[in-house]
């Protein structure tokens, strides 16, 4: 069958304006104007004469046609990135791109982090984080560290931990909290999660009091305000075991609440690889300690 001569750059930028979702973050990506990837676009969708995205007041949207293109592209860049890195005489290493949510990352991952490359020498580990809002297909990631129920739709996820919910304050704040309805007194620091709250107060058997202090999508910057005086923060104790041990923090009532577990999650049709496979044996059979 004929195919039409399809320039190669032209295809490479179509799979990270993809994989952005945004010409803006392709061009940046890159390190081309962004005029270039929208005429880099347009020549590709004139010789394959289909349009692969549309460009909506609410940003760039494929197309089902840019829909079916892409995982092919995506998928073969990366085969393609492989034999030149064997070729470069990285014959044993495979890069592994990995999205992890900040919290887990700082509380548990970094510190392990040595521990899994003396492990696997062969497993190229990229880690970037994000706030547990990530896209493990547009920003081109194998796989992600999440926190939630695991059930995401075109994904596969095992669970890693279980991470319950408990106040953590300040230890001078901490002393003068003598009972959970001492909370009342205080700020009480908020996540995203508005139903986080009023289920701890449940746990504890006391009623919840008006929760109004400041919104963070954030764990750690939530552990740093309430560290710093400014109120009790509803965190998974185990992601800041440390700062409870530096006396940043401290946990003045036992009672806990489940808020979900964190998974290591990946596309469902995309290939195990074997840096895949070795990563989610590290976490998942008890070498990386989860």
């Amino acid at each position: 069958m004929d195919r039409p001569d399809l320039p190669l750059n032209a295809l490479r930028v179509f799979e990270v304006a993809m994989r952005q979702g945004s010409f803006t973050r392709a061009a940046v990506e890159l390190r081309v104007t962004q005029a270039a990837v929208s005429h880099q676009i347009a020549r590709l969708e004139d010789l394959l004469g289909t349009t692969l995205f549309l460009r909506t007041p609410q940003g760039l949207m494929p197309t089902d046609e840019g829909l079916l293109l892409f995982p092919v592209l995506e998928h073969g860049f990366e085969a393609i990135s492989r034999v030149l890195d064997q070729l470069g005489g990285r014959r044993d290493v495979e890069v592994l791109k990995v999205g992890v949510n900040t919290t887990f990352a700082l509380g548990w991952l970094l510190p392990r982090l040595d521990a899994f490359q003396r492990l696997h020498p062969e497993v190229d580990l990229r880690v970037s984080t994000n706030n547990n809002r990530v896209e493990i297909l547009r920003e081109g990631l194998d796989m992600a560290i999440r926190f939630g129920s695991g059930a995401w739709t075109g994904h596969d996820a095992v669970p890693l931990m279980e991470a319950p919910l408990a106040p953590l304050c300040a230890p001078a704040m901490a002393g003068r909290l003598k009972c959970p309805a001492d909370l009342g007194k205080v700020t009480l620091l908020r996540s995203y999660r508005s139903a986080e709250w009023p289920g701890w107060f449940d746990a504890a058997g006391a009623a919840c009091p008006p929760v109004t202090g400041p919104v963070l999508d954030s764990s750690v910057a939530l552990a740093e305000l309430a560290a710093s005086g400014a109120g009790a923060a509803l965190l998974p104790v185990r992601m800041f075991e440390r700062y409870l041990e530096q006396g940043r923090l401290a946990q003045p009532f036992g009672a806990t609440v489940a808020a979900g577990k964190y998974y290591l999650a990946w596309p469902s049709d995309r290939p195990f690889t074997a840096a895949m496979k070795s990563f989610s044996n590290w976490l998942t059979n008890g070498s990386g300690g989860v």
